[in-house]
């Protein structure tokens, strides 16, 4: 096997691994996604895609039938390979503190495979300073570390990473060299970068969406406290006068990237980051506020409230950090009883979402799945729809 067109993927079984190693391997690369999921490696060697990713399925039959990507629990994988490509997470504690300790030990595992003239880029949102420690830990075995983090929007990755500039950065110029010569086969536009440089724009990027998000959110919670239609208020903002198009939509801003990248870079300031910690009370309130609302005018115990959407967004099957399932918690904390449904999570507690109109007093659309859209929702049920996203003339 020529290891020039060898790829590991580490992580290669989750939502940036996954499409990565698809992308790569339709390029003519060979590629190992190397995962500790059992469930979804298996699905991956049969064909099957293991969450929702639009256009992958195609293209995981087309490179499974030519023999190009397979999925293993084998970090010796990486032998094989020149390059090593790591996309595991990095998570927050309750204190919302980095919880890298078991992202920076992987690096100790992977150390005693590594050689020489290998080429290890990191993929993962990092605490600004990782990659130094990280040389620190495979420099003896393998100076060659790149930091090229992902920019996609989850489930879109196959259509958004070939039109998205690629940051490279590095610890060497072969690093940088390499790094950059790979990216270019499925980007457009290569952007380089130091290491440092990498690492703040990522969260910033980051920081910057969530706290645009949160402040629709606290448009819209000012709104519902005077009985005000927010979503007129937006459409007019943005009517003809550019400076304000931009405004998003109000919604649950959630998910395992935004917030998470968001108290990263607090952690790196030093707690002092305001603006992130206020976007941070607006969005994760959004819940508590919904339901507070609905106590004012309503008494929730003798309704039945629908919760429309689980995923942390439309059109996934993904509920990790989800608002939604933290709305439900909050519901049936409070004895009320609920129903729920989703159009790709599966559960068995849910029900349909037509049956879920019919038997709820209350709807609370928690996410904007496209399939939503066009409900009909008669005017005798009280509709929370704080995306905005139907109509009900």
């Amino acid at each position: 096997m020529n290891s020039k067109r060898h790829i590991s993927i580490i992580g290669g079984a989750g939502h940036v691994g996954f499409p990565l190693g698809l992308i790569f391997s339709s390029k003519g690369f060979k590629v190992s996604l190397i995962d500790n999921d059992l469930e979804k490696i298996n699905k991956i060697n049969v064909s099957k895609v293991p969450f929702l990713e639009e256009n992958s399925q195609k293209l995981l039959n087309s490179m499974i039938r030519k023999k190009r990507i397979f999925a293993t629990n084998q970090l010796i994988e990486v032998l094989k390979s020149k390059y090593i490509i790591v996309c595991i997470g990095t998570p927050i504690n309750k204190q919302l503190n980095p919880s890298l300790r078991s992202f920076i030990s992987f690096f100790y595992r992977l150390r005693k495979f590594l050689k020489k003239n290998q080429i290890v880029i990191i993929r993962s949102s990092i605490y600004p300073g990782i990659c130094d420690k990280i040389y620190k830990i495979i420099g003896n075995k393998c100076k060659n570390l790149s930091y090229c983090p992902e920019r996609i929007v989850q489930g879109k990755s196959i259509i958004e990473l070939p039109k998205l500039p690629q940051l490279v950065s590095g610890k060497s110029k072969k690093a940088i060299a390499e790094s950059g010569r790979l990216f270019r086969k499925v980007c457009k536009k290569i952007i380089y970068t130091e290491v440092i440089e990498a690492e703040l724009i990522k969260l910033f990027s980051n920081a910057y969406r969530y706290i645009h998000f949160s402040i629709s959110n606290q448009f819209y919670m000012i709104c519902q406290n005077q009985d005000i239609n927010f979503f007129k208020i937006r459409d007019i903002m943005r009517d003809g006068y550019i400076r304000n198009a931009n405004i998003p939509a109000s919604g649950f801003t959630a998910g395992p990237c935004l917030l998470k990248d968001t108290m990263q870079l607090s952690s790196f300031y030093n707690h002092k980051f305001l603006l992130g910690h206020s976007a941070l009370s607006i969005n994760e309130g959004i819940p508590k506020f919904i339901i507070n609302k609905l106590n004012t005018k309503y008494n929730l115990k003798k309704k039945t409230v629908g919760v429309l959407g689980l995923a942390f967004k439309s059109e996934t099957d993904d509920i990790r950090d989800s608002l939604a399932i933290k709305l439900l918690k909050l519901l049936k904390s409070k004895k009320i009883k609920t129903l729920q449904s989703d159009e790709y999570y599966k559960n068995k507690d849910n029900i349909d979402k037509r049956d879920l109109i019919k038997k709820s007093d209350i709807i609370i659309l928690s996410t904007p799945h496209q399939a939503y859209k066009k409900l009909k929702i008669r005017k005798n049920k009280i509709l929370i729809d704080i995306w905005g996203l139907i109509d009900r003339g």
